[in-house]
């Protein structure tokens, strides 16, 4: 186990070590000047810049200043939650590990305190864990306190300042943070992850604790869907005061070959960061079109896809509006359906062709809900709650539950056709005739002869902004998870293969918009279009 604790180190006879003044014990200091002094006494183990002392960064000191700094009339933090999101390469592990021992042995440390550092997988977990061990290693007065275990990822203080605090290596992929009363948690690369159960446990368990404190430190996410994103977008807001957000990362529409854009976002450019390594990455992304992505997401902190999706997640935010479903009644319009197995997701689309308009609605089983968000990693039961979702009773979609909304919607519109996909139609059609329910049906296949035209269709509504919705999360969420298959001849079909999630939205608003794009236009009256009029 390799244990270490009080005199582990000294032989019978031999004075013990003198104890020397540390700086954070200096009188007069504020909180962030401990924590600043702390820090700053800390070694650097590994590195260009091994051997000496830790010296925070400009952006890193704001960091300290912002959590630490802020408080309320009885002296307690009033940040809870603290995300920090920058490129790779800037310092990120010292900082977390400085922090961990903060509030383990140095000046935020309580007595009896958990901390805790969670990743993706064990082998991310066990990189703190040794950057830890490495700098108590090297500090005699943290050495001769602490009691390691290397196989377990613990580390206990047996001494002094937070005596019978423990800190622990979590990972993501075993499921844990029940029971836990996190002193201070820290989540390091939280965009690798692909649940959020870990974050919420270790975010809902603070409430044990009067100053508990949750770090987040990542490069940002692909999507907007991953939970990283919604947790981001959401302090941008800036209405919650306990969260404190820093972001560090290229605009959108940044060139990511610019030299000055790369010092920009980078904090620790021309300090410890390895430009050699940097350039040699970025002459990568150059020659080869499928590194670039990743280039700009880890090292300009870019919100970017790996793999390129159908539609591009600016060009379809460009397209939501404020759609007034009252006006469209009457209107004429088209109908894709997407029906799904058993327990997937059901999705129906209205394109309104006169006005560029799509609507879309949504069927999930109301008992499966929530092992659907730990498979799906979305939040289907808040979507159901704001009315984005319908939840259909059972564990299965209940078909004639199904088509008696289809029906029920149908009669609000003037519908010219309803596109669908075979599978699992027939039960549908028998339904639909025991209920009287007479739509014109059309079947739509998935292949590239039907989705080929479709896809161009919606892809041309898209960049020449002629779409309008209403901003449907779930349907938002089915574009982001979209990507298309090319065969030789250049057309496109849907892959939900390759998809990284539910793509029925989407299928169903592209058979909507293809069968009208493919359906003439009525021919209106030429004395109509001249404005000459009979009674």
């Amino acid at each position: 186990m390799g244990l270490r604790g009080p005199g582990a180190k000294r032989r019978k006879g031999v004075e013990p070590m003198p104890q020397r003044r540390l700086p954070w014990s200096k009188r007069g200091l504020s909180r962030v000047e401990r924590v600043v002094a702390f820090m700053e006494f800390l070694p650097i183990t590994k590195g260009i810049l091994a051997g000496k002392k830790m010296k925070l960064l400009p952006n890193q000191r704001q960091f300290i200043e912002a959590i630490y700094g802020n408080v309320d009339a009885d002296g307690r933090r009033t940040i809870r939650t603290a995300i920090k999101s920058e490129p790779r390469g800037n310092g990120k592990t010292g900082l977390i590990a400085g922090l961990c021992l903060c509030h383990l042995i140095g000046p935020e440390a309580e007595q009896r305190g958990e901390i805790y550092s969670a990743a993706v997988d064990k082998k991310q977990a066990s990189l703190l864990f040794n950057e830890m061990s490495a700098i108590i290693e090297a500090v005699p007065e943290f050495d001769e306190r602490c009691n390691v275990q290397r196989f377990h990822k613990i580390i206990e203080v047996l001494a002094g300042d937070g005596k019978g605090s423990t800190y622990e290596a979590l990972s993501a992929d075993v499921r844990r943070g029940h029971g836990l009363a996190p002193s201070l948690w820290v989540y390091d690369e939280y965009a690798q992850v692909r649940t959020d159960e870990l974050f919420d446990n270790l975010q809902t368990a603070q409430g044990k604790r009067k100053e508990s404190l949750g770090i987040v430190i990542s490069t940002q996410a692909a999507t907007d869907q991953h939970p990283l994103s919604i947790l981001i977008d959401d302090a941008k807001k800036g209405v919650d005061p306990t969260v404190y957000l820093q972001m560090t990362a290229a605009p959108e529409d940044a060139d990511p070959f610019d030299d000055k854009l790369w010092q920009a976002v980078n904090p620790a450019w021309g300090i410890f960061l390895d430009e050699k390594e940097f350039r040699s990455q970025a002459e990568r992304a150059k020659r080869a079109p499928s590194f670039l992505p990743r280039f700009m997401n880890l090292r300009l902190n870019m919100r970017v896809e790996s793999e390129a999706r159908f539609l591009a997640a600016p060009d379809w935010r460009a397209c939501a509006a404020d759609i007034d479903i009252e006006t469209l009644k009457g209107r004429r319009c088209y109908l894709g359906l997407d029906l799904s197995s058993t327990v997937d997701l059901t999705a129906l689309a209205a394109f309104f062709p006169d006005t560029g308009d799509l609507l879309a609605w949504f069927w999930k089983p109301k008992d499966g809900l929530d092992e659907a968000e730990r498979m799906d990693h979305v939040p289907y039961k808040t979507w159901v709650r704001q009315g984005f979702i319908e939840a259909t009773p059972g564990r299965a979609i209940d078909k004639g539950f199904v088509v008696c909304r289809l029906a029920e919607i149908a009669a609000l519109y003037d519908v010219q056709g309803v596109a669908f996909d075979r599978w699992g139609m027939k039960e549908v059609e028998r339904i639909m005739a025991d209920e009287g329910v007479k739509l014109p049906m059309e079947a739509w296949g998935q292949g590239f002869q039907d989705m080929a035209p479709a896809l161009d269709a919606v892809e041309k509504l898209v960049l020449q902004g002629e779409l309008r919705h209403p901003n449907n999360p779930a349907l938002t969420m089915c574009v982001a998870n979209a990507i298309a298959t090319m065969n030789p001849a250049g057309g496109r079909k849907l892959d939900k293969a390759k998809a990284t999630g539910r793509i029925d939205g989407l299928q169903a608003a592209a058979m909507a918009i293809g069968l009208a794009a493919r359906t003439p236009a009525p021919k209106r009256s030429v004395y109509a279009q001249r404005g000459v009029f009979i009674a």
